[in-house]
């Protein structure tokens, strides 16, 4: 018995939709690109045509799809107002189900490669795509697809190592951080801050939010102290969290939602990522 389409599609969706967030930094764009792929999937198959393997068709498909959203979505980044960040990504707490073991601090890194370096690292590095079957995705010879993985290879992950911080670590730091920037407490937040520490926060121009990276321990301890004592009684920390792979927390500032993702290095905070844009946070609230 021929099997059931739409039931082989919704087995790869979670994958497809992980490659496709990935790709895009948004969740929007990547179920846009998944449910595109699910169309020519139904119409192929209503054709009667034989797919070797789904797996690796679906892949391919999200793939150039992604691909032809990237080119625009560089565009409209040029363009944005203030700091970019990916939308953020709330964790499974178990973290036998985040196969791809990005963080926030790699999309980032991912964001300065061309959109070709970054399909060729993510199929071929992440998602474990053989290196013949990207080479037809991106249409370039294999001999090419190897330099754009291993292009991109350099810049990732020597410019961005990764860091393993146990969850109830992160937990603790990120609920001290937060407990040191809603009192005000400057010997506790000097404690916790990283002497190059910097700050990216992103409010998409829709609420306050700081255009360029603060930059500096001390300059940080001086920024959350005033803003304690203008906001701090509307402070409201809603959980503590994995956020692409990093500690952190969702909280409530000034009656906006936000979370706030902490790279961690030898038990100090060495960057702090806030999303603020209220259109970045829709997936937050669903969860």
């Amino acid at each position: 018995m021929r099997p059931d389409p739409a039931a082989t599609f919704e087995t790869e969706r979670p994958r497809l939709l992980r490659l496709a967030y990935r790709m895009l930094g948004s969740h929007a764009e990547a179920e846009d690109a998944v449910q595109d792929a699910y169309l020519r999937w139904h119409g192929t198959m209503e054709t009667g045509a034989e797919i070797a393997s789904a797996p690796a068709w679906l892949t391919r498909t999200v793939s150039r799809l992604c691909l032809d959203r990237m080119k625009s979505a560089r565009s409209r980044r040029e363009t944005y107002p203030g700091t970019w960040l990916p939308e953020p990504l709330i964790e499974a707490e178990d973290d036998a189900l985040r196969p791809d073991n990005l963080t926030l601090s790699l999309m980032l890194a991912l964001e300065r490669l061309s959109p070709l370096e970054r399909a060729a690292f993510l199929l071929h590095d992440v998602f474990g795509q053989p290196l013949d079957d990207v080479a037809e995705t991106v249409g370039r010879s294999p001999a090419a697809t190897r330099q754009l993985a291993s292009r991109a290879r350099a810049h990732v992950r020597l410019d961005q190592p990764r860091y393993e911080v146990p969850r109830e670590t992160g937990d603790e730091i990120a609920r001290a951080f937060f407990a040191a920037c809603s009192s005000g407490d400057a010997t506790a937040l000097g404690a916790l801050l990283a002497e190059g520490a910097t700050l990216h926060s992103d409010g998409g121009g829709k609420v306050q939010s700081y255009p360029n990276v603060i930059e500096g321990a001390p300059n940080l301890v001086r920024l959350f102290l005033g803003l304690h004592r203008k906001f701090g009684d509307a402070m409201e920390f809603l959980e503590a969290t994995v956020i692409d792979g990093l500690p952190g927390f969702v909280a409530r500032f000034d009656g906006h939602l936000q979370t706030t993702a902490l790279e961690i290095v030898g038990g100090r905070i060495v960057a702090i990522y806030v999303t603020r844009n209220p259109d970045k946070l829709t997936g937050v609230l669903r969860h």
